[in-house]
């Protein structure tokens, strides 16, 4: 008799849960729909605001200078919004615990939202206030995907807070500098870009085998990805080691032996992850595309350290805009597509966003090559990476916002 009231107990509970489920609207159910929706309408209208600032048309109210607020937002808003909606999703996988939603995920969307605005307006409000608001946003985020995995005792995923860590401290040495506080200068950026370029190789090394192992397996291909080993290890390791130098020794010729050495490690590691054969699905290939592009970028930026003409800026666009990039828009669509109960496939739509994004990271690479068309790139590039996030929400803004397919 006890089992069968312990097991109508369950049942309750179990219809209990799927009718707080159906309650929520759609876009409420999981944290890569509105986070990824937030990280696509941001980098759009972040770009274009900075493109009529750089060309003298507006000037925003912030205590940022406007270089230094380009780089806040497209780290600290474009790049940590879809972090979060990466993690948010993947961490119930790693768990087995539900996804974070509803009301607890509808005040970190607020949370990222006010942080964009008091950034934007940091001048008119107390300088303490404004950087207390925009900090509440990954401080919540590090607490709450750190309380998830430690409930689901996950502890092999445990280390991947750790850039969420990062981000955290990078986005308060940014504010400090630009209060005037004695911090190393260009520290806050540098970490801000170290963090989810770590996160690539840790993650990226998973998921980028996996995938394509999947696709080609199915299709009996004599050729398939290596299995990770201490090889790879290696190679996030002296990654990790890179960067880590490079944001607080950014001109020490070490660091730039280190960088050389990881981003040649780094793609002898992708050309282990048999990408070419994957190339008649781009939703599998833009991933190494995307690995292809931190190989590339983590080799020029060590470059850049020694006399050899390769200029800093572009180097670090090719992380940024080439690599971190990349890999975020080679991630929302699968992730949408899956999670939303359709094919994991690029349609047309979605490969002009593959071509139109890597084609911004390319013209803004060259731009700083350039300097007598630097203007006429840089607009190039923006228009080009503007048209990449707006495709973006035109196709895949309608799936976030609407139920699962067949539910």
């Amino acid at each position: 008799m006890t089992h069968v009231r312990d097991r109508d107990s369950v049942e309750k509970s179990a219809q209990a849960k799927h009718a707080q489920r159906d309650a929520l609207p759609p876009v409420l159910l999981y944290a890569f729909r509105p986070m990824f929706f937030a990280a696509g309408s941001w980098a759009a209208i972040a770009i274009a605001l900075w493109l009529a600032m750089f060309f003298g048309y507006a000037q925003l109210p912030t205590r940022f200078d406007p270089l230094s607020w380009h780089i806040h937002e497209m780290l600290f808003g474009f790049v940590m919004a879809a972090v979060a909606g990466f993690l948010l999703t993947a961490i119930p996988n790693w768990t087995g615990r539900l996804p974070v939603r509803g009301y607890g995920l509808a005040t970190l969307v607020c949370l990222w939202m006010l942080g964009r605005l008091a950034c934007l307006i940091s001048a008119d409000l107390p300088a303490w206030l404004a950087v207390a608001i925009d900090l509440a946003f990954p401080a919540a985020l590090l607490l709450v995907a750190a309380r998830e995995i430690v409930a689901g005792r996950n502890w092999r995923n445990l280390a991947t807070t750790a850039p969420l860590a990062v981000f955290l401290i990078a986005d308060l040495l940014m504010h400090l500098e630009a209060l005037g506080e004695p911090v190393p200068a260009g520290l806050g950026w540098r970490l801000g870009i170290a963090a989810p370029l770590i996160l690539i190789g840790v993650i990226g090394g998973r998921i980028i085998p996996s995938f394509s192992h999947n696709w080609l397996f199915k299709r009996k291909s004599p050729r398939l990805p290596v299995a990770a080993n201490h090889f790879d290890t290696a190679c996030v390791v002296i990654l990790a080691l890179g960067f880590i130098l490079w944001a607080f020794l950014p001109e020490h010729r070490l660091t730039g032996v280190v960088l050389i050495a990881a981003g040649l490690f780094n793609a002898a590691r992708l050309s282990r992850w048999a990408g070419w054969p994957s190339w008649p699905e781009k939703l599998v290939f833009i991933l190494h595309v995307g690995y292809a592009w931190v190989a590339l970028g983590t080799t020029l930026l060590g470059l850049s350290i020694f006399d050899v003409g390769v200029p800093a800026p572009s180097a670090v666009h090719a992380l940024t805009a080439g690599a971190i990039t990349v890999m975020i828009l080679a991630v929302m669509p699968r992730v949408t597509l899956g999670h939303t109960g359709r094919a994991l496939t690029a349609g047309r739509a979605t490969v002009a966003i593959f071509i139109l994004v890597n084609a911004a990271a390319i013209v803004r690479v060259c731009a700083t090559w350039h300097t007598a068309l630097m203007a006429t790139l840089l607009l190039v590039a923006g228009a080009l990476w503007i048209a990449a996030f707006l495709l973006f929400e035109l196709i895949y803004g309608p799936m976030l916002f609407m139920r699962r397919v067949g539910s």
